[in-house]
C-alpha cells in the first residue's frame, strides 16, 4: 500500500510539473504580445497560463492586460486574485498599486485610496502609490456635495467649472503616468524571471566540458610561471 501511494506521489509531481512548464511556456508568449501591445493576444496567453497554473503572476499579467483594454472592473477582479495568491511583499505591493489605478479609473476613488495605502503599507517608500494617493484624495473630496446652505453664484460656477477642468487633466496625467509605470512593472518582473531562470539552469555536458578545459589552461599558465620564476637566479642579499 504504501509502494501505491508512492507511486501516486511520483505520478502528482510529474504533473505538477508539466503544468508548470505549460504555464510557463504561456506566459512567456503572453508578455511577448503585452510588449508588442497586443493586449487581446496576451489576455488569451494569460488566460491559458491559469488554465495551465494559478498563480500571482498570472494574474497580475492578466488584470494588466485587461486594463490596457479599458475593462477596469475585470482587472480589479484580476488584481484582487493576484492579491490572494501572491508569496512575496513585493508581488502584493505590486498588485494593490495597480488595484488602486483600476479602482481610480473606475471612480471609486475611496476602494481606490484604501488600495494605494495597502501598498504604501507594504513598501512605504514608493513615490508613485504617494502620488496617486494623493490624487484619488483630491478626486473623493471632490465628490462631497456641497454645503446645503451655498448659493450658487458665477464666480463658485467659474470655481466649478476650473476645478472640472484640472481634475480632468489630473486624471488625464495620471492614467498615462499608470499606462508607463504597469510597462516598467511588466518589464521588471520580465527581467527578474529570466535571470531567475538562469541563475537555476544546470550546465549541460558540453559547457561542464568547456568550463573544465578552460580551468586546466589557467591552471597550466600559473604552473608555467611558477616554473620561470623557479628557474631565475636569485640575487644575493645585501650583506651590510
Amino acid at each position: 500500500m504504501r509502494y501505491l501511494f508512492f507511486i501516486f506521489g511520483v505520478f502528482l509531481l510529474t504533473c505538477n510539473s508539466l503544468f508548470s512548464q505549460e504555464a510557463h511556456k504561456y506566459l512567456r508568449k503572453g508578455d511577448k504580445s503585452y510588449k508588442g501591445s497586443d493586449y487581446t493576444a496576451a489576455e488569451e496567453e494569460y488566460r491559458r497560463a491559469l488554465q495551465s497554473k494559478r498563480s500571482a503572476k498570472a494574474n497580475y499579467n492578466l488584470g494588466n492586460a485587461i486594463y490596457r483594454q479599458d475593462r477596469y472592473q475585470e482587472a480589479v477582479k484580476q488584481f484582487e486574485e493576484s492579491i490572494s495568491a501572491a508569496r512575496t511583499d513585493q508581488e502584493r505591493s505590486w498588485a494593490y498599486h495597480n488595484l488602486g489605478n483600476a479602482l481610480y479609473n473606475s471612480q471609486e476613488y475611496e476602494k481606490s485610496v484604501e488600495a494605494y495605502k495597502n501598498a504604501l503599507r507594504i513598501n512605504p517608500k514608493d513615490q508613485q502609490t504617494k502620488f496617486n494617493l494623493a490624487m484619488a484624495k483630491r478626486q473623493l473630496q471632490m465628490q462631497q456635495p456641497p454645503p446645503e446652505n451655498s448659493q450658487q453664484d458665477p464666480q463658485n460656477q467659474e470655481q466649478q467649472e476650473d476645478q472640472q477642468q484640472q481634475q480632468q487633466q489630473d486624471q488625464d496625467q495620471q492614467q498615462q503616468q499608470q499606462e508607463q509605470e504597469q510597462q516598467a512593472q511588466q518589464q521588471q518582473q520580465q527581467e527578474n524571471q529570466e535571470a531567475q531562470e538562469q541563475e537555476e539552469r544546470p550546465l549541460s555536458k558540453e559547457e561542464a566540458r568547456k568550463l573544465l578545459e578552460i580551468m586546466e589552461k589557467e591552471e597550466e599558465k600559473v604552473q608555467e610561471k611558477i616554473r620561470k620564476s623557479e628557474a631565475k637566479p636569485k640575487k644575493p642579499k645585501k650583506d651590510w
